[in-house]
């Protein structure tokens, strides 16, 4: 019977340990569980840095599109004013012809002097590069002889325009530039030996000193 008893608490000796040690075991798993949420507190510091950069992102974004409207805003402003500029010397003598406008200096100086006047107007005498801009010039100043931006007067017989082209296609009159004098280095359109301008060719050598109206060039584009 004694060692029944033994037996006994053999057993549960046995089964206490089995149950402390399972309570150890599941304590050890409660404590392994409770130290996950750190993990958690790191993807929250993750997911708060991604949207401070969203934000600082969106910032950056409005900033470029601000800048933009106000650079888009002062050039469409600037092209606004240009146009009104244009339009009211337009209105004021200046003529359209392709990417060009003309205008008719009627004050009569020397080749030089009409020049700076052309320039004071943001232009220059005219360089006429095609036919059909000789008879734009014949049919729109029809009634004078007038300076154009061309000259021999570094080689005599070298023809070149003012923006240094040498000459390549003129509409002289017959029997010109014939250097009457010696000293006929700036070219005039607009010569005739009669009433009126008959075809396209009326470009004349003329002395530069000579009084003439002018004819000025702006390019537009």
């Amino acid at each position: 019977m004694e060692n029944s008893n033994n037996i006994y608490e053999n057993i549960e000796d046995t089964e206490d340990k089995i149950y402390y040690s399972e309570d150890k075991n599941q304590n050890k798993l409660d404590t392994h569980r409770t130290r996950k949420p750190p993990k958690k507190s790191s993807g929250s510091r993750c997911s708060r840095l991604t949207a401070v950069c969203l934000v600082l992102l969106c910032v950056l974004l409005l900033t470029v599109i601000i800048v933009l409207w106000v650079k888009f805003t002062a050039e469409r402003d600037q092209l606004k004013k240009e146009r009104e500029t244009l339009l009211s010397e337009m209105a004021q003598g200046w003529r359209y012809f392709n990417v060009s406008i003309y205008y008719n200096i009627m004050d009569k100086k020397s080749w030089s002097e009409t020049r700076q006047d052309c320039r004071k107007r943001g232009a220059d005498l005219v360089i006429i590069n095609s036919r059909e801009e000789q008879e734009f010039i014949n049919k729109t100043f029809p009634d004078s002889e007038a300076w154009i931006g061309l000259t021999d007067i570094d080689i005599e017989g070298s023809w070149k325009w003012l923006d240094g082209t040498p000459l390549s296609t003129g509409f002289w009159w017959e029997g010109e530039p014939n250097q009457y004098g010696g000293n006929e280095d700036c070219a005039m359109t607009g010569f005739k030996k009669g009433p009126k301008i008959i075809g396209v060719n009326t470009w004349n050598d003329c002395i530069c000193d000579v009084p003439q109206v002018g004819i000025c060039e702006m390019i537009l584009y």
